[in-house]
C-alpha cells in the first residue's frame, strides 16, 4: 500500500504522538509499503516521500506549544494535496488544521481515509491550568468531534480513552490497538553508573508538564524513610523543570534530569530499580511499557483518566492519584521487598510480548484494508 501519514511534528522526537508515528512509519516500511510522511519537517529517510508542510507560528500559541514540545503544521493545501494524490489510504493522527483540510482532500478525491485520538483535552488544559474544569475538557472533546464524526475507523491506544469518545457522543468505529514497543526495548545487563551504585534509581520518562505530577514522587521520596538512598532519575523535557528542579533541591539527592536518545534510554531503564509513572491523564503511556518491557517494575497512578493503569498486574503496582503518601508506601514495599520485585520483573517481561509494535501495527494495517475494502463497494 501507499500509506500517508498527516501528523503536526514529525522531525522533533520529544512527544509521544510523534514517536508513536515515527515507530508507525519505521515498521509500516518494514512490511513492504510505502509511507509518505506530511508534517510541519520531515526528516524521513526517502526524500520522494516526505512533504514539509512548514511551521505555524501563531503568536502565543507558538510559544506555548513549542515549550510542551509541540509543533503546529501549516495548512499548506498544495503540500498536503500533493502528499495525499495516489495514496491508498491516509491516516491523520491529529485534529487541527492541516488534517482537518486533508480530510477534505480525501473526501473530494474519493481516498480512503482514517485517524487516530493521540491527543486527550486534559493535556491541552493542563498546560493553562484548567484540566480540572469539567466544562472545559468537555468543550475540547465536543470541537474534536467534529473532526472524528467524519470518519467510520477511528483509531484509539486504550479501552480508557474509547470509553471518554462515547461518552462524549462519537460516533466512528473505534478501533482499540495499542502503540506499541519498539523491539529496541528489551531487559539487558546494564551496571549503575559509579555515582549510583549505593542508590535505589527511581525512574519517570514524561515531559514536564503539570499534569504528569512529577511533583508527587518527589514529595513521596521526602517522605520515606529510605529517603537518604533514593535517586530519582526524570527523563524527558519542558516548561515544569524549574518547578520541579525547586521541589527536588529539598531532597538528600536531588532528581537528575535529562533528556536521552532510545540508546541512553534503554539502558537508564535497564539501571533503574523501579519506574513510577504519577500522570494524572494519560492515553496510554509508551514510556511506561516501554520501562516493563526491559522488566523494570512500574508503579502507576489509578486515575480514572489514565490509562496507563490498565498495567498493573496487582495492588502493589497501583497508587492512589494524588497522594503522594500512597505512593510513598508502594516504593517502600518494593525496597524492602526484592525477591519480590525481581519475581514481578520477570512477569512484566512476559506480558509485555503481546505489546510488540510489529503485531500493533499488523492491527493497524487490518483497519487500513477495511476501509480501502469500504471505499471500492462505495464507489
Amino acid at each position: 500500500m501507499i500509506i500517508t501519514l498527516i501528523v503536526d511534528s514529525y522531525a522533533s522526537a520529544s512527544n509521544g504522538t510523534t514517536m508513536t508515528t515515527r515507530r508507525f512509519a519505521e515498521v509500516l516500511m518494514k512490511h513492504g509499503h510505502t509511507v509518505r510522511i506530511a508534517a510541519s519537517t520531515v526528516d524521513n529517510i526517502d526524500p520522494e516521500n516526505s512533504f514539509e508542510l512548514g511551521i505555524s507560528k501563531i503568536p502565543v500559541l507558538y510559544q506555548v506549544s513549542k515549550s510542551q514540545g509541540f509543533i503546529f503544521a501549516k495548512k499548506n493545501k498544495k503540500v498536503i494535496q500533493e502528499a495525499i494524490k495516489g495514496s491508498d489510504v491516509v491516516h491523520f493522527l491529529l485534529p487541527f488544521g492541516c488534517q482537518r483540510y486533508g480530510k477534505k482532500i480525501c473526501d473530494q478525491l474519493h481516498i480512503p481515509s482514517t485517524a487516530a485520538f493521540h491527543l486527550q483535552p486534559e493535556n491541552i488544559t493542563s498546560t493553562i491550568h484548567m484540566n480540572k474544569m469539567k466544562f472545559v475538557n468537555n468543550y475540547i472533546y465536543h470541537k474534536f468531534k467534529k473532526f472524528y464524526n467524519k470518519f467510520k475507523h477511528v483509531h484509539c491506544p486504550s479501552n480508557m480513552i474509547a470509553d471518554q469518545l462515547r461518552e462524549h457522543g462519537y460516533k466512528a468505529n473505534l478501533h482499540v490497538i495499542s502503540n506499541g514497543v519498539s523491539d529496541a526495548f528489551k531487559k539487558q545487563e546494564v551496571s549503575k553508573p559509579e555515582l549510583l551504585k549505593d542508590k535505589f534509581v527511581i525512574l519517570m520518562i514524561g515531559r514536564y508538564s503539570v499534569e504528569k505530577r512529577q511533583d508527587l514522587i518527589i514529595h513521596a521520596i521526602k517522605e520515606s524513610k529510605y529517603e537518604a538512598k533514593i535517586q530519582l532519575i526524570l527523563a524527558g523535557k519542558g516548561p515544569w523543570k524549574s518547578h520541579l528542579e525547586a521541589l527536588g533541591n529539598e531532597l538528600t539527592n536531588p532528581p537528575i534530569f535529562g533528556f536521552y536518545n532510545e540508546k541512553e534510554l534503554i539502558d537508564v531503564i535497564n539501571y533503574s530499580d523501579l519506574y513510577v509513572h504519577a500522570s494524572d491523564a494519560e492515553i496510554e503511556a509508551i514510556s511506561c511499557m516501554e520501562a516493563f518491557t526491559c522488566g523494570l517494575v512500574p508503579v502507576i497512578s489509578d486515575s480514572k483518566i489514565s490509562a496507563t493503569n490498565q498495567f498493573a498486574l496487582d495492588e502493589h503496582n497501583l497508587f492512589e492519584h494524588g497522594n503522594y503518601h500512597s505512593l510513598k508506601e508502594k516504593i517502600e514495599y518494593y525496597i524492602e521487598h526484592p525477591l519480590e520485585k525481581k519475581q514481578r520483573s520477570l512477569e512484566y517481561i512476559e506480558y509485555a510480548k503481546q505489546y510488540s509494535i510489529d503485531n500493533c501495527v499488523s492491527q493497524l494495517e487490518d483497519v487500513f484494508t477495511l476501509a480501502i475494502e469500504e471505499m471500492k463497494q462505495s464507489k
